[in-house]
């Protein structure tokens, strides 16, 4: 049974695994995600073994935190639950727990009240996203217990993509879901991602994945369908198909639209 990833996340995949199951490859060695963010494909193909990463440390501590001290975590949950209003939102935007537990529930209270699951930081590094609507921070889908216990099979890493790539061999399962960074919408969070990840990480990512490729490793990626992004696929042999996504993460409703992806995947 899968499990429901317990964050938010701008760009999440939880339509991908619910619409295009028959995208992912049936069998494979080690599962490696270089972009992990909310997790929906891991949680979804619940593999054996699997190397999670990504340059977010906070993100990275919150899944170490739940694989080594769910209990602990959940309590900290029902206490900001319990405290839950504006003026103690702001009150822990700007605190910063040191005990990984402690930073771990901080992360998730924010994600969960904030406006829209958005993950942004100012030039200092300080999360500064403002509250958002939601007052939920228990949810009925939690369940840190079996998150625990399948994470327990998983090696977690705050690093580069192209670390976590090279690592691959032959008969593994990579999936890569960047941030998107050419304007192919109206979310509001392009600029900012492509302060996080350049054309040249781009052009990197591509490059790993085309080394993972010729080693054997079962490639698939998601990005923009932009043409300056599916050249840089094609120039290397991968397959790419075109998906339609639904986007909520823009404020204005009348910007809520499809919006067309791609799938890039090789070896499967």
């Amino acid at each position: 049974m899968s499990l429901i990833p317990f964050l938010k996340w701008a760009g999440g995949k939880r339509w991908l695994v619910k619409r295009h199951k028959d995208l992912f490859p049936d069998h494979f060695n080690v599962y490696y995600e270089p972009f992990l963010g909310a997790g929906s494909v891991y949680f979804y193909l619940n593999p054996t073994r699997a190397v999670l990463a990504d340059i977010n440390e906070e993100l990275i501590t919150a899944y170490s935190a739940i694989r080594d001290n769910w209990r602990g975590l959940q309590d900290l949950l029902v206490l900001h639950q319990e405290n839950h209003d504006k003026e103690y939102y702001y009150f822990m935007r700007d605190e910063s727990p040191i005990d990984p537990t402690e930073k771990a529930a901080r992360f998730i209270y924010l994600n969960r009240t904030c406006f829209n699951g958005i993950y942004r930081v100012n030039l200092q590094g300080r999360f500064n996203v403002p509250i958002g609507t939601k007052e939920k921070v228990i949810l009925d889908t939690d369940d840190f217990r079996s998150v625990s216990e399948l994470l327990l099979r998983a090696e977690l890493i705050t690093c580069d993509f192209e670390h976590v790539i090279n690592a691959s061999n032959t008969s593994d399962f990579v999936f890569a879901d960047p941030p998107y960074t050419v304007r192919h919408n109206q979310n509001g969070f392009i600029k900012y991602n492509e302060n996080l990840f350049s054309w040249n990480d781009q052009v990197r990512l591509a490059d790993s994945l085309w080394r993972a490729k010729n080693r054997g490793v079962k490639i698939m990626s998601t990005n923009a369908n932009h043409l300056s992004v599916r050249e840089l696929y094609e120039e290397r042999n991968f397959n790419i198909q075109s998906i339609s996504r639904y986007s909520s993460i823009s404020a204005s409703p009348e910007k809520r639209n499809q919006y067309e992806e791609i799938i890039i995947r090789a070896n499967i």
